[in-house]
């Protein structure tokens, strides 16, 4: 087939989009291991061996809760669930296995006692703190980090974060509808034949995207997801 600098370019573009669905899909399992890194951190800055002990055998939806629950105590489960959208099932199931380990308790309205509100006990409010604690020192480093970026590459990422809340991956055609105009035309048909509807559906919102911001895009996923500090 004859060169042309289009065909390279959109070339160029196709490998850019290809290496974004890869470190996006390396980025889900490097969350995966920070809950682990997080546990490790609240232990390491803690002396007291019943909070150790709970930390060491309690989920990320516990912590959750126990968040959800330090802020806003005396709080009902119907609140959690509303405030921090957890699963009303999840808040239910929860605070059971938090009443039987002691770091919550429940009390009730004078005028109903149908109503079950939960608060920390004063071993809860040391996990809820402490939880409070490592919110912190990650919002100090996440600040440090960002500083390395420029204001145009922040709002690159901005405008990234909030396209991809919109989106809905199974249902492509939301995608094209929603950025009529934005892309080629070429975005109909799928990017890499044999690939997964998943990786399929991502193209399509990400062809809106220039040669320039989808380079800008890899040299943010590899500083922050595949750079050693």
């Amino acid at each position: 087939m004859p060169y042309s600098p289009e065909r390279a370019s959109i070339t160029s573009k196709q490998l850019l989009i290809h290496n974004l669905m890869e470190s996006a899909s390396k980025l889900q399992k490097h969350f995966q291991t920070e809950d682990d890194d997080e546990r490790r951190w609240m232990i390491r800055n803690c002396n007291n061996p019943l909070v150790i002990e709970f930390l060491q055998e309690s989920t990320v939806m516990m912590l959750h809760v126990i968040d959800a629950i330090g802020k806003l105590e005396p709080v009902n489960g119907a609140s959690i669930s509303k405030e921090f959208g957890i699963p009303k099932g999840s808040v239910s199931k929860v605070t059971r296995r938090l009443l039987e380990k002691g770091i919550i308790s429940t009390e009730f309205l004078p005028d109903n006692k149908k109503e079950v509100l939960f608060r920390t006990t004063a071993l809860g409010r040391e996990v809820f703190e402490l939880h409070q604690a490592l919110h912190r020192q990650m919002n100090i480093g996440i600040q440090l980090f960002l500083e390395r970026y420029t204001e145009e590459e922040l709002s690159f990422i901005i405008r990234g974060l909030e396209d991809t809340m919109e989106a809905t991956w199974t249902e492509p055609e939301t995608i094209a509808a929603k950025f009529a105009g934005q892309h080629s035309a070429a975005a109909e048909e799928p990017l890499f034949t044999g690939e997964s509807p998943e990786l399929q559906q991502i193209t399509a919102m990400l062809r809106q995207l220039d040669e320039r911001s989808l380079k800008k895009a890899k040299t943010i996923l590899q500083d922050v997801f595949f750079t050693s500090y």
